[in-house]
């Protein structure tokens, strides 16, 4: 699916779009893993009128096979997005802390539901703050709205693609290198990768301060691991994380970049749910079979 609208916003973009006629839905998804809850980070200041999103419980289904945050069900999402407001063609704004790893999931989850006019807060609520925007302690009640979920507008990967992506496309990892060598996994029951699976951190989607890096950067960057952009008939490309939510920024710096992207949204906490799916470590992709 084509979005409307460019997936990112500036700060500066943003400020005017609040002063406009159609000001854009906000919401604050910001998340850490192991804490403090984000409704914490919410009430300590957020941008005036941002509603809060919670990752665990609105972005994600329950825990299990699937995942440690697996894909909510249609119905669930549904509600969950028109309890905090959003409305059918209408413009969403999501903010997270900084670098847009947890903005982003929203971003993709909204995108694959149907909402088209959906932009992720660069430099997120750091760099509003940094700008001297205005912040709020105030907690908001959104307006219902009248979004209505439409599964499938972006590409998706179960296990059994994953497991092909990697054999003949590309599949890239998003996790720290260290998970994905195996040397540390502090969150899954199994340390490693998906044989076949290529590095691909996303700490360097974004510079220093948070921003995306230009799109020429990234295409340059997905380039270096055989990411095609000359057309349509090179290798399909797909990413997973620890759980499907820092992959789904991957996918944004592809999108970016110029090339579209299935996620893994189960990613490596449902790969390593079924202790008969092979598992690599090391520095090396491995091989499936």
């Amino acid at each position: 699916m084509t979005s409307t609208a460019h997936p990112l916003i500036s700060v500066a973009a943003l400020a005017a779009a609040l002063q406009g006629d159609t000001p854009p839905v906000l919401l604050d998804v910001r998340w850490q893993l192991g804490g403090p809850p984000s409704i914490d980070s919410y009430r300590a200041g957020h941008l005036p009128g941002a509603v809060h999103v919670d990752l665990d419980t609105q972005l994600a289904g329950s825990p299990g096979e699937g995942g440690r945050h697996p894909m909510p069900e249609q119905a669930d999402f549904q509600a969950a997005m028109r309890a905090v407001g959003v409305r059918a063609d209408y413009p969403v704004v999501i903010c997270d802390e900084a670098d847009g790893t947890i903005a982003a999931r929203a971003w993709w989850m909204l995108r694959y539901f149907g909402q088209e006019q959906v932009q992720v807060l660069d430099a997120g609520f750091r760099g509003w703050a940094a700008a001297g925007e205005p912040v709020s302690t105030e907690d908001v009640v959104a307006v219902p709205g009248d979004f209505t979920a439409s599964p499938g507008h972006m590409p998706v990967l179960d296990a059994a693609g994953a497991a092909a992506m990697a054999g003949t496309g590309i599949l890239l990892d998003a996790r720290a290198p260290a998970r994905y060598r195996g040397e540390t996994e502090p969150v899954d029951r199994v340390a490693g990768h998906i044989p076949g699976a290529l590095s691909a951190p996303t700490a360097e989607n974004v510079t220093a301060g948070g921003e995306f890096r230009p799109a020429g950067d990234l295409r340059a960057r997905f380039a270096a691991l055989g990411v095609d952009f000359d057309g349509a008939d090179g290798p399909a490309v797909g990413a997973y994380c620890g759980s499907g939510v820092t992959a789904a920024h991957e996918v944004l710096a592809l999108e970016l970049a110029g090339r579209p992207a299935a996620l893994y949204v189960g990613s490596w906490s449902s790969w390593v749910a079924d202790p008969d799916r092979p598992v690599a470590t090391g520095p090396q992709p491995g091989r499936i079979g």
